[in-house]
């Protein structure tokens, strides 16, 4: 059996802003580049500190997903990358609305700068029910 991979598109979610996807089928997983807090309705990062950016990228994340036919209570991993580890707890607190149960295996990383300078990056690896 062949595998082959298929690139997923949002139409909610922000165009990449590099030679990439925003994310990757490939059988029943799904994985996901990195989202940041861009709303596309005005193609700007959203105001409000790392709760807002955080938000924003878990709803970019859903948003993703779902176009690939998953969504986020089939997230089995996700990666984060923190541009402040001072901003954890708060950052960690929007985390949990999103997956409120059996969430994702996790990693949490500081960088030290994100692109566009934004202070959150998400990415996720999902299965496709």
């Amino acid at each position: 059996m062949s595998l082959k991979k298929e690139v997923v598109l949002s139409e909610k979610a922000p165009e990449a802003i590099g030679p990439y996807s925003a994310g990757m089928k490939l059988g029943n997983m799904v994985y996901t580049a990195g989202q940041l807090p861009v709303d596309r309705a005005t193609g700007k990062i959203v105001e409000g500190g790392i709760a807002a950016e955080a938000r924003q990228s878990l709803t970019n994340l859903k948003y993703v997903l779902e176009a690939a036919g998953s969504g986020l209570g089939y997230v089995v991993k996700t990666t984060c990358f923190l541009a402040d580890m001072g901003e954890f707890a708060e950052f960690n607190a929007v985390y949990a609305e999103f997956f409120t149960d059996n969430p994702p295996a996790r990693s949490t990383v500081a960088v030290k700068t994100l692109p566009l300078n934004v202070r959150v990056e998400i990415e996720a690896i999902a299965y496709i029910p």
